[in-house]
């Protein structure tokens, strides 16, 4: 079964505020991918662990049809609930259950959450419900962060990381599949045409209070705050304040350069 980590109303509200959409880099991979591998244009595309449907919003750009689905009602009430286009739908299921005909989805993706699921059953249920040709993009961002403003770019990355390092400590042990960048993903891919690309990176325009948000939404941090709300809290209030201090700014709205990297998985069948 898949690991549930992302259901409270709580969460998936600061989930759906703080998380960024797909960079353009790793965009431009997958988009690209698809074009080099398909005859046809794709029809169908599934989003699994859509959360509250970032990544989905951009497939639903370049794609006919795109369904998102989440294990979690909470998450996918966001998404639902959030601006759209008309040829995005979202339905509650798990990633190794999905409600879809055999041979029927031409692009199946996931960003940020593959490493949730039960990785064998959910890959015999992609190559189910994936047509002949179909392509498979899963995607995740790494520990890699850095930020970058003004000539304190290391200084103000410095103070990230090492708060980031301290709610790194409450990771789940599912997280080590990220940390060895979907190398386990990467071989249980059940095709024989497919790739791991380790080295995208994407700069994610932010703000201090976003970069705070996102790390409040990271499923470390939310474990943190059950064991320690009052420690919890502190530390990110202590760490905006930090971050500004380096800055030589009072605006918590005050953008940055937020680099991520980001590892892909893809694969044809």
């Amino acid at each position: 079964m898949a690991t549930q980590m992302f259901e409270g109303r709580g969460h998936a509200a600061v989930y759906q505020k703080y998380r960024f959409a797909p960079g353009k880099e790793l965009q431009q991979t997958i988009l690209t991918y698809v074009k080099e591998k398909r005859a046809n244009p794709a029809e169908l595309v599934v989003d699994v662990g859509c959360g509250s449907g970032q990544g989905t919003l951009f497939l639903a750009e370049h794609f006919k049809k795109v369904v998102g689905t989440d294990i979690s009602e909470a998450q996918i009430q966001e998404a639902r609930d959030s601006p759209s286009l008309p040829n995005v739908s979202y339905l509650v299921c798990p990633a190794e259950e999905l409600p879809f005909e055999d041979a029927s989805v031409d692009l199946l993706t996931s960003f940020t959450a593959a490493h949730w699921f039960d990785i064998e059953k959910f890959m015999r249920e992609a190559n189910r419900v994936m047509k002949p040709g179909g392509c498979m993009a899963i995607s995740t961002y790494t520990v890699d962060m850095s930020l970058r403003y003004g000539n304190c770019s290391e200084k103000l990355t410095k103070v990230f990381r090492e708060t980031w390092d301290l709610i790194l400590k409450y990771s789940h042990n599912r997280l080590k599949i990220v940390l060895e960048d979907y190398k386990e993903i990467f071989e249980a891919l059940p095709f024989p045409d497919k790739k791991r690309i380790t080295d995208i990176f994407d700069k994610i325009p932010m703000t201090i209070a976003g970069v705070v948000g996102y790390m409040e939404s990271a499923s470390p941090y939310q474990t943190f705050m059950k064991s320690d709300p009052k420690a919890a809290t502190s530390l990110l209030q202590e760490t905006e304040k930090r971050m500004l201090e380096t800055m030589g700014v009072s605006s918590p709205e005050t953008p940055v350069e937020f680099w991520v990297r980001h590892v892909c998985v893809l694969g044809c069948k």
